[in-house]
């Protein structure tokens, strides 16, 4: 039963603590474009997304890159369900640490279309 419990969480990458991340770690991951609209389609969704699911004009690896990313500067949080990766985005927790960043962001896409 042990066993099965730790092959289950080998199946969760790390996530940084919310409180020890940067505005500047964050910022910098949102320089990125793609990373911008995999956030923008999380906060759309407002729900957990596969990463397959997210249409991207990169490559698998390129987009694996780019989830990576946002996860190690705590922008999302990562698991598996079955084979597929599964993405939420940190909302609340984001909230607290960095109040109106989120919408912000999503406010100016809206100003971009």
């Amino acid at each position: 039963m042990a066993g099965a419990r730790r092959s289950g969480q080998e199946r969760v990458p790390p996530h940084p603590d919310i409180q020890e991340i940067s505005l500047q770690q964050v910022l910098e991951a949102l320089v990125d474009p793609i990373r911008r609209r995999i956030v923008r389609e999380l906060y759309a969704a407002r729900r957990e997304l596969a990463c397959g699911t997210i249409d991207l004009p990169v490559s698998k690896s390129t987009a694996t890159h780019h989830f990576h990313v946002l996860r190690e500067a705590g922008l999302i949080r990562q698991y598996y369900a079955g084979t597929s990766r599964m993405n939420a985005l940190r909302s609340d927790e984001f909230e607290q640490a960095f109040p109106g960043l989120l919408r912000v962001l999503m406010e100016q896409r809206e100003r971009e279309s």
